[in-house]
């Protein structure tokens, strides 16, 4: 049975379904205009309330249930969704940033796949997007970097996986954004001098785009400084490489007179 909302069929007519939604990066109002619609009708919403900003649960119906998942462990988490569903309501399941990177959203899809509950996604702008925003820098520039990896560390996390270390990942000298990482800065500067150089320069995006948001620029030589010296610890990303201060350097052919002609 065909639904025109963004619900799955369960079998009685009725179309419900857990609705994973970007929240965006920390402002209220970067949340998508889909993901903000979809928050407005579903009477459940669980939130990570450490990290996703109060403002947004003003969009949720009246008498919606508010669950704060930050002291909830995945099988609570799952099973809340679940019951939800079972009881024929839709879910936001409210994540930080975007759904695609670094979420823990994965674990959670495979839960609901062995239990036959269905979902979606709504893509939400991430860190890195927000932290590139409150820097004014493009991180792909003509001649000087095109491609982004975006990382972690593995202390205090998973491991990562083999030929993901900083250094291997670091050959290339590709614009770099760390994620969870900012609290072993020093850690992750010694691993990232043998490729980069001390005079690469590097930003920190604390809380980007929030309201307390904290930028700190530097290099390779002193950021780790600037970093301790400003208290980051936690919710921070961290921006490597030449595209953060290249000035000089070729127009993109996308819009070049010579692309026009043709």
């Amino acid at each position: 049975m065909e639904s025109d909302d963004a619900g799955h069929d369960l079998g009685d007519g009725q179309a419900v379904t857990v609705h994973f939604i970007g929240a965006g990066p920390g402002a209220a109002d970067l949340i998508t205009v889909r993901g903000q619609r979809i928050l407005g009708t579903a009477p459940v919403c669980l939130y990570a309330g450490s990290l996703v900003p109060r403002e947004l649960l003003d969009a949720c119906p009246p008498g919606a249930r508010l669950v704060d998942t930050a002291n909830l462990d995945l099988d609570r988490i799952v099973a809340e969704m679940v019951d939800a569903t079972r009881a024929g309501h839709d879910v936001a399941r409210l994540h930080s940033g975007d759904p695609s990177v670094f979420s823990a959203v994965a674990e959670q899809m495979r839960r609901l796949d062995a239990v036959g509950v269905p979902y979606e996604v709504v893509p939400g702008v991430p860190a890195f997007a927000a932290a590139a925003a409150s820097l004014a820098r493009e991180l792909t520039v003509p001649e000087v970097a095109q491609t982004v990896i975006l990382t972690r560390t593995a202390e205090r996390a998973t491991a990562m996986p083999p030929g993901e270390d900083l250094a291997t990942l670091g050959a290339s000298r590709a614009t770099m954004v760390l994620h969870l990482a900012v609290q072993r800065i020093e850690a992750v500067v010694a691993e990232l001098l043998p490729n980069y150089g001390p005079q690469c320069p590097v930003a920190v995006v604390a809380r980007a785009s929030r309201e307390d948001e904290v930028i700190l620029r530097g290099t390779l030589a002193d950021i780790a400084g600037k970093v301790i010296g400003a208290g980051i610890r936690r919710t921070a990303v961290i921006v490597v490489g030449a595209a953060l201060t290249a000035s000089q350097f070729p127009d993109s052919h996308l819009y070049s007179a010579e692309r026009c002609r043709s």
